[in-house]
């Protein structure tokens, strides 16, 4: 059995620093009751101040798993992933390794759904630490998770393979490992790469759409050189997407540019207004917040109609408060959509719930989304944000 301080742990922490260190996901060891006896890799603080049963004692979906032998990757009641493997020497089971806790891209929406206020009020802490431990999950795609499965098997079979201190001659088993270590390094590594491209392929575009900008000038296409700088801002600004605060302004901008491109593709059926008043413009919002919710006007509310309408944005203070609406004269919701938006498990909606709990993830429960208005006279739906200091 493992005990704390196990030399064992300590050996295999040694070994694989270097290739734990390129994985930012939790990887933990445990003796065969479950207990944590060692962070490779911590878990996030989420699982840990929330999760847990202790601070040695994981979560209720990982013990009954310790309890019934089940084993392998699963998701978690938050919607995580999670992996669990048994340490094995000689038909009996040693310990376990156990990590990931990240959100799928399929399920990465789960994470925008879960109630802050109250998860913070239940476990008598501070609303803006669970705000933040949500926003600091990480989203992984299948390849990380493959990788990290693998060095999670890996590390399991390591360390019985320490375990069992036998006569046997170990040699052959420990060079396939030390193989294996090579193989997952240079994933690792690749996987690191790739990841890079995806940093610099967005700026190779922004300066490819540029390149074409400065064609469309010298060949006196004037409408088509500001499209074109419209589109590079637009996707400068999506890609940019991060948890911070944004200003108003800055929102409002990224928007005129989305809405300007739109005009130019619907050309006189598409018309559009925004009054935010210059009061109103440093005040801090989510990013990307607003833009989808215009975009479902345009393309879902105006476009559908035969002489198109107008969107219309107008902000608004009111005592402590700020409201942003969103108003189009197009096809409102139908109510048996309506009614499915509102419902937490259907797929219709999911865009304007986790907008909605992000909203309360920031500023608390009583802001938000809300739909004022939708029938056949269009639709009009609020974005409510506070004016206090803690959300500038």
């Amino acid at each position: 059995m493992l005990k704390t301080n196990s030399p064992i742990a300590t050996k295999v922490y040694a070994r694989y620093s270097g290739i734990l260190s390129l994985s930012k996901f939790s990887l933990l060891l445990h003796d065969n009751n479950g207990d944590v006896l060692l962070e490779f890799n911590p878990s996030p603080d989420f699982c840990r101040h929330i999760c847990w049963e202790n601070p040695t004692r994981p979560c209720a979906d990982y013990l009954k798993r310790f309890t019934s032998g089940e084993q392998g990757r699963f998701v978690c009641c938050y919607g995580m992933e999670n992996i669990l493997l048994p340490i094995i020497v000689k038909d009996e089971v040693v310990g376990f390794i156990s990590g990931m806790q990240a959100y799928s891209q399929e399920r990465e929406f789960q994470k925008y759904l879960i109630n802050t206020a109250e998860l913070a009020e239940m476990k008598g802490l501070d609303l803006e630490f669970v705000a933040k431990a949500i926003s600091a999950f990480p989203t992984i795609d299948k390849d990380q998770t493959d990788i990290h499965e693998q060095l999670c098997h890996h590390i399991a079979r390591n360390i019985a393979l320490d375990i069992a201190e036998s006569e046997q001659d170990n040699t052959g088993i420990i060079n396939r490992l030390s193989a294996e270590k090579e193989i997952l390094e240079k994933k690792v590594i690749d996987l690191e790469a790739k990841n890079m491209s995806l940093v610099i392929n967005p700026h190779f575009l922004f300066n490819t759409l540029n390149s074409i900008a400065r064609i469309a000038y010298f060949e006196h296409s004037h409408t088509t050189e500001e499209l074109i700088y419209c589109l590079s801002d637009l996707l400068r600004y999506n890609v940019k997407q991060d948890n911070q605060l944004h200003t108003i302004a800055s929102e409002m901008d990224n928007i005129e540019k989305y809405l300007y491109i739109q005009k130019a593709r619907f050309k006189n059926r598409l018309q559009y207004e925004i009054i935010v008043p210059n009061e109103l413009k440093a005040y801090r919002i989510p990013n990307m917040v607003i833009q989808p919710i215009v975009e479902n006007a345009v393309i879902h509310g105006i476009t559908p109609k035969r002489d198109g309408g107008t969107v219309r944005l107008i902000a608004e203070k009111y005592k402590n408060d700020i409201t942003i609406s969103v108003i189009d004269n197009g096809n409102g919701f139908s109510p048996e959509v309506l009614k499915l938006i509102h419902q937490p498990d259907s797929k219709i909606g999911v865009g304007f719930r986790s907008t909605d709990s992000r909203l309360k993830r920031y500023f608390g429960e009583e802001y938000g989304l809300s739909i004022v208005k939708s029938d056949y006279s269009g639709s009009t739906i609020n974005i409510r944000i506070p004016t206090q200091p803690n959300a500038r």
